[in-house]
């Protein structure tokens, strides 16, 4: 790594003051700063100061005067002990308000030696291109956002935070995340190559990343170094990710809920246009189940219909949907994989909300004054008419379904669930709780998906006994997709996976009694218990005095900080427990004395140096 200097551009756009003001606690979705004044500027590094500190087994060098636009802050190299990581971050904060910004970094290297690029294209194809200083810097599409450099004593690659690095689109193509070549941008003259955040996104909604008037931004990238060749580096690198998959863990099934495929409408459009009452050509086995499964996740709930216009069906095109819906879940599901029917249907309760059923349900969203609640047709069976929250809840008690808040307390769930909380629905054990995911992307918080995390708390202060479900909202997938970085998972305690025929219970089961741990990925929980109990049950009060809590931990990267979270009703308490003693790729049991005298409820959350993390759902105190 000799004769290498770190660069970076950052861009810095403006929010809508508008949105920003209307927002809960400023966060926004429904954005666009590319489409207002923005400007891009080299990061300047003057190298005012140097410092070098230690902590655990961690050594981080900062390096003082980092300046860009109105943006100032320091550089610093974080190693850690016996591993070939190293995180590059610039630290930056300005005193403007309502500032959105993105950022390209990398490395550039005139003298070094460098030879040739080595990447593995999004579908597994690896690639090499000889080191041509004369070369103009493009972004390139690569599979596992990582890029190495092979040269005469071994290979450098970089590669972001897997999932912190990419601010919420609705759409998850890969959008060319990673350069080569030289003059790239406004960084300055020579060949580099590194990581890119593309302005324009899926040019739908593309909120940035938001930069809160002094907070510190932490616009960091990884470094690795290796003797061997690129593709061994690369290799070694994907690992942190368990290869893009999420690894199986014994008593654990994967679910992942919220997605737009659309699926049934293009199945039924297609169908149309090739005359066929089958399936039609192209669709025999969809991308986005190879890709699925290739993730290693069983599990998949749909939010089909997500459309303006189908709450709004006549009741024979509706119920025409919902056979083609469970028809396809059908034949795509296995023994080892589930596709569920789900939607995302937005109408009656407030704000946007998920439905799932332990079974195929046909239900019609428009329901007329004089329409019964539930009728027989021939050729559905049982059929319902919903028109008003009493008429949901009355169909989840009826078919024993589940709804939950979709993306609360943002986009179309501004002031949702706060705003019906005191409902019947919202307090029926029906009404599991809400969504989770990283959003908005704020660099300055040191783990992701804050937003849910604290409405978590807040509905356990409530009294509601309520769950935090990983959801991913994006639409449609495809195997060449980088979907992981946009992604969660849920592992629920299921020993086996039911067959689609005989129903799901056991999944809304599960998902109820809040026997499921939410992560990244990067991070596992096989055990975790309170008082010998496990998240979702109940501990007497007594029991809760000089209580130990006891969490059995799985790793990649190394992990910076745990909290044990406990409400009583008014205040939370946070106890924070440091880990920088841990190294790459470890386990861990940690058992914690807990006084519980007075408290409702515990969780727990568990964070990495890459934002990575994992938390539990509540156990309860009675």
């Amino acid at each position: 790594m000799g004769n290498v200097d770190p660069v970076m551009a950052l861009t810095i756009g403006e929010r809508d003051p508008v949105k920003a003001a209307e927002a809960y606690q400023g966060m926004v979705f429904f954005e666009n700063p590319r489409e207002r004044p923005h400007h891009t500027y080299p990061v300047r590094l003057s190298k005012s100061s140097v410092a070098v500190t230690n902590t655990g087994s961690r050594t981080m060098i900062t390096i003082g005067g980092a300046t860009a636009g109105s943006f100032t802050g320091d550089f610093r190299l974080t190693f850690y002990a016996n591993c070939s990581l190293v995180r590059a971050e610039y630290v930056m904060a300005t005193e403007e308000k309502l500032r959105a910004i993105l950022y390209d970094t990398g490395l550039n290297g005139n003298a070094t030696g460098w030879q040739t690029m080595v990447w593995q294209e999004p579908l597994g194809e690896w690639k090499h291109a000889g080191v041509e200083t004369n070369l103009a810097a493009a972004p390139v599409a690569v599979g596992h956002r990582a890029m190495a450099v092979e040269g005469a004593h071994g290979s450098l690659a970089i590669f972001p935070a897997p999932h912190q690095y990419f601010y919420p689109l609705d759409f998850a193509e890969n959008f060319k995340f990673t350069w080569f070549g030289r003059n790239y941008g406004v960084m300055p003259p020579g060949f580099g190559f590194g990581i890119r955040q593309p302005l324009e996104g899926d040019k739908r909604w593309v909120p940035w990343i938001d930069a809160p008037s002094g907070t510190q931004q932490h616009l960091a990238v990884f470094y690795a170094v290796g003797s061997g060749s690129g593709e061994d580096l690369l290799k070694q690198i994907a690992d942190y990710t368990h290869g893009d998959r999420f690894k199986e863990l014994p008593g654990y099934k994967t679910f992942t809920s919220h997605y737009h495929i659309e699926h049934t409408l293009d199945f039924l459009d297609r169908q149309k246009k090739q005359g066929t009452n089958g399936v039609p050509r192209g669709l025999e086995i969809p991308g986005f189940v190879k890709k699925f499964k290739d993730t290693g996740v069983n599990i998949v709930h749909l939010a089909e219909f997500h459309q303006g216009w189908t709450p709004n069906q006549k009741t024979t095109d509706r119920l025409q949907m919902l056979k083609a819906l469970h028809s396809e879940c059908a034949r795509l599901s296995g023994e080892d994989f589930l596709l569920l029917p789900g939607e995302e249907p937005n109408v009656h309760l407030g704000g946007h909300w998920l439905s799932f059923f332990p079974k195929p349900v046909y239900w019609v969203l428009n329901r007329s004054t004089n329409e019964p609640f539930s009728e027989e047709i021939a050729g559905y069976g049982m059929v319902y008419h919903v028109g008003s929250p009493s008429d949901v809840l009355a169909l989840m008690e009826r078919e024993n379904g589940l709804m939950w808040t979709a993306h609360p307390r943002i986009k179309g769930s501004l002031g949702f669930p706060d705003g019906y909380r005191e409902t019947d629905f919202f307090k029926s054990e029906h009404f599991l709780g809400a969504g989770w995911k990283a959003l908005p992307s704020n660099l300055s918080k040191d783990r992701l998906g804050w937003r849910t995390l604290d409405l978590l708390d807040d509905m356990n202060q409530w009294g509601a006994h309520k769950q935090a479900v990983g959801e991913v909202d994006v639409f449609q997938v495809q195997p060449d997709y980088e979907l992981y970085g946009h992604m969660n998972i849920n592992y629920l305690r299921l020993d086996s996976l039911p067959r689609f025929a005989d129903g799901w219970q056991p999944i809304l089961t599960t998902l109820r009694e809040g026997r499921f741990f939410t992560t990244t990925g990067e991070i596992l929980i096989p055990n975790f218990t309170v008082a010998g109990k496990q998240s979702g049950a109940t501990i007497g009060d007594r029991t809760a005095i000089d209580s130990e809590l006891r969490v059995q931990l799985q790793w990649t990267f190394p992990l910076a900080f745990a909290e044990i979270i406990s409400g009583d009703g008014k205040t939370v308490q946070r106890r924070r427990i440091d880990l920088s003693d841990t190294a790459a790729f470890g386990s861990r049991t940690l058992n914690v004395p807990v006084d519980l005298k007075g408290q409702r409820w515990i969780r727990f959350e568990v964070w990495d140096i890459a934002a990575n993390g994992a938390f539990t759902q509540p156990v309860w105190i009675r």
